[in-house]
């Protein structure tokens, strides 16, 4: 395992307890030391829920290192079974507490023995996966398990419903606009005349489970979450699944296609043509504004993008294709998903980056210089300390990615919410250079730590007031030449007549 302050996909458990948490009256018992125990307090802030988030902590303290849990966890188990009266438990580990090597499985059989509602454990191997292949995981599990208990009793509902409909898998809480999303595939289906037969696990009750098998088709906009499960569902009943994430104007049209081929191979008779059409004509104000003088102007600027599988290929290809603008590097950080990642971005982009280094990402993007960056909260951070705008596009995320307001990402509405962010990110450092220029704002000092931490320059009071004069959104680059022009020379402090011989020097 790798030791780092800033990761992209959290441990295992963290992808565990964010399925557990997303449906109805489950709740989730994490065995661990206190340290382990902050998804209460990130979920409770990020979401902003009026609910308690429902996961508890069975400590592992000095006391069960040294006799093992013994009894405790399955006390804790059936003291939250009394208390809350939850249709399921899920006990996970964490990587931590997975070293004790205890056998959870039994303390679950025995809880089972006296809770009145069902117990399970999160089967996830901790030091080999990351939160989201442990939520897709565990997702997978919690339907298999209610699929062979409905199964078992003899009330499994097979039969498949009158009308065309639809099971939607993967929207969770802490996802990145997930609430949003669910709302606007809603919809979109109704706009489609199909039915919604269940939206798995965002709200969901694990009794609904067991009429998964209604539906006709299974949606999975994002590949991080749900893909285990439709799988399973495939295999177990036949169930087409469709994993075309309907982002971009371009993308959606090809999901919606996709899901008429799908229902009238089972019988339906539909044709979306038309509704594509009004959609990308008249209602998506996308299409429109990639012909207005406003994209234009953008069309062959150059971008970094960066961020989980989804998002990172849908940007992509939104922005070469819809846009016109020119992608130096689209990158991921699910290593796990490469091969994928990599057939769908390479035609759209000049070099992909499959990587978990954080540093790594904030070197290349040093070392390309993009007008502007679509990433996570972390190139956020890079985007502020190069002058670079950055549009936040994929988890992980901060509070002000979390809106009170509707801005979805998928789906037509999704696409003008997309085009916005896009828009205003390339915009945003000519915007900032206009308010220096007309005392819109107090010009901040800019920060002389490079991104790389090798740097040892230092820049003197005359040679930072010389470069907070030059416009924001080239201070970046002018910064950057001057670093290496002084570090040529093995100059240690930069003045305002080595800024000025740096310039020079770049002119001849």
């Amino acid at each position: 395992m790798k030791l780092a302050y800033w990761m992209y996909a959290g441990p295992a458990h963290i992808g565990t307890l964010r399925i557990a948490s997303s449906f109805k009256n489950v709740h989730a018992i994490m065995h661990a030391p206190i340290g382990d125990d902050y998804f209460n307090v990130m979920r409770s802030m990020l979401e902003r829920e009026r609910d308690y988030t429902p996961v508890t902590t069975s400590v592992v303290d000095r006391n069960v290192l040294a006799r093992g849990s013994q009894e405790k966890v399955v006390d804790n188990i059936t003291r939250k079974d009394a208390e809350e009266h939850p249709d399921l438990i899920v006990l996970t580990p964490t990587c931590t507490s997975s070293i004790l090597q205890e056998d959870l499985q039994n303390f679950v059989e025995r809880a089972q023995l006296e809770a009145k509602g069902d117990v399970m454990l999160a089967d996830v191997n901790h030091y080999r996966v990351n939160e989201l292949q442990a939520a897709d995981r565990t997702l997978q599990q919690i339907v298999q398990f209610y699929i062979a208990k409905a199964r078992k009793k003899g009330d499994l509902v097979t039969e498949k419903t009158e009308k065309p409909s639809v099971n939607i898998f993967g929207l969770t809480t802490l996802g990145f606009h997930h609430n949003h999303d669910a709302t606007e595939l809603r919809k979109l289906m109704a706009d489609l005349g199909i039915e919604v037969n269940a939206i798995v696990p965002q709200g969901a009750s694990v009794h609904e489970l067991k009429t998964l098998p209604r539906a006709w088709f299974n949606l999975v906009p994002y590949r991080e979450t749900g893909l285990l499960t439709a799988e399973y569902l495939k295999q177990e009943f036949g169930t087409p699944y469709i994993d075309i994430t309907p982002m971009g104007i371009v993308e959606t049209a090809r999901c919606i296609r996709k899901i008429q081929q799908v229902i009238n191979e089972q019988g339906a008779n539909v044709n979306y043509e038309p509704f594509i059409d009004q959609q990308t004509r008249y209602v998506s104000q996308a299409a429109w504004f990639s012909r207005s003088i406003d994209c234009q102007n953008l069309t062959g600027k150059k971008a970094v993008v960066f961020g989980d599988s989804t998002h990172a290929a849908a940007i992509t290809k939104i922005l070469a294709r819809e846009m016109g603008i020119h992608v130096l590097l689209a990158g991921t950080y699910c290593k796990y998903d490469a091969e994928w990642f990599r057939d769908q971005v390479g035609e759209y982009c000049d070099d992909v980056l499959v990587s978990e280094d954080h540093a790594q990402i904030a070197d290349a993007i040093a070392r390309l210089e993009p007008a502007a960056i679509f990433g996570t909260q972390m190139e956020r951070h890079v985007g502020k300390r190069l002058d670079i705008p950055c549009g936040v596009i994929a988890a992980p995320i901060h509070i002000q990615n979390f809106p009170v307001g509707y801005k979805p990402f998928v789906g037509y509405e999704g696409s003008n919410q997309i085009v916005d962010l896009i828009y205003n990110s390339f915009t945003l450092g000519m915007e900032d250079h206009l308010l220096e220029i007309f005392g819109g704002h107090d010009t901040k000092e800019v920060i002389t730590k490079s991104v790389s931490a090798e740097s040892d320059l230092s820049w003197s009071k005359d040679g930072l007031a010389e470069l907070n004069r030059i416009p924001g959104f080239v201070r970046g680059k002018v910064k950057r030449n001057t670093e290496k022009f002084a570090r040529d020379r093995n100059i240690t402090q930069i003045t305002a007549e080595v800024l000025y011989a740096a310039k020079e020097a770049v002119g001849a």
